[in-house]
């Protein structure tokens, strides 16, 4: 089959936004449409361009025998803001307004769309780091971990409240929730992952930290790193964050219960270093 240079742009495309963060040989391309490398070469170059005009990532070239192509997806700071604006419309009706200040996040995190864009803003503020794993305790962290993972191209684990016949051999430690100051547990496969990784932790809600620091603990039992923090949405903090560097989208100033008010604001995720308030 001869290839149009269209066809072969369309493929091409197809193909590197479908494998995020993964170094693809410009062989795998020349073989697969029958032509030269100095052709696809140019072929990629155009696709280049797209993705910096359109503002949908970067394409990196890595020279040498054991080089190539690698797509980054990344988003503007102003598709960013104009994200977490539609997180902050969608949670600012009064009827999600929940006992104890929390919110009805449920239908969100079931968004498919939104939440690849959560995802998305996620995986352009880490890009730079090296990101092996995701990590987010069950349940309503775990949307928002398969979206991140989806664009850094990483496996998720997540981490249970109890130990589960199904999981092996386990990993578990107590930890002191941050908001109820209540001792529980975090339960983890050891299996899940492997001694030196980069772990990146996310969960859908944030009041002091309690959870994200269990978490954090966790990853240091299995002698991994913390290559940083993603929340959707925090909360206003009375009280010191036991978390020092976390990105958050949105954050919770203040809800009035008896008036049905709920005050938001944009998060951190601007931030220089996405370090907490």
């Amino acid at each position: 089959m001869k290839w149009k240079r269209s066809e072969r742009l369309v493929e091409m495309t197809r193909h590197l936004l479908e494998h995020p963060h993964q170094l693809i040989p410009l062989t795998v391309f020349s073989e697969r449409f029958q032509s030269a490398k100095s052709s696809i070469s140019e072929d990629l170059t155009i696709v280049k361009e797209t993705f910096e005009e359109s503002g949908a990532g970067r394409l990196l070239t890595v020279s040498g025998a054991a080089g190539g192509v690698k797509y980054i997806p990344l988003v503007s700071d102003d598709m960013a803001h104009g994200v977490i604006r539609q997180l902050i419309e969608e949670l600012s009706h009064s009827d999600r307004l929940l006992p104890g200040g929390y919110l009805y996040m449920t239908d969100l995190l079931g968004n498919p769309q939104l939440i690849d864009k959560v995802g998305r803003l996620f995986a352009t503020a880490f890009a730079d780091q090296q990101i092996d794993v995701i990590m987010t305790v069950a349940t309503k962290g775990i949307p928002i971990a398969h979206a991140i993972a989806h664009h850094l191209n990483v496996p998720v684990v997540i981490v249970r409240r109890d130990s589960k016949v199904t999981e092996g051999s386990t990993v578990s430690i107590n930890y002191v929730s941050g908001s109820a100051r209540r001792i529980q547990t975090m339960v983890l496969s050891k299996r899940s992952m492997k001694s030196g990784q980069r772990v990146l932790i996310t969960d859908d809600f944030m009041k002091a930290g309690g959870t994200m620091l269990g978490m954090r603990n966790l990853v240091e039992e299995f002698g991994c790193e913390l290559a940083g923090a993603a929340v959707l949405v925090e909360s206003e903090h009375s009280e010191k964050v036991l978390v020092e560097k976390y990105r958050s989208l949105v954050k919770l100033r203040q809800v009035n219960e008896q008036d049905r008010t709920i005050e938001l604001e944009e998060g951190n995720y601007f931030s220089e270093g996405g370090e907490g308030a």
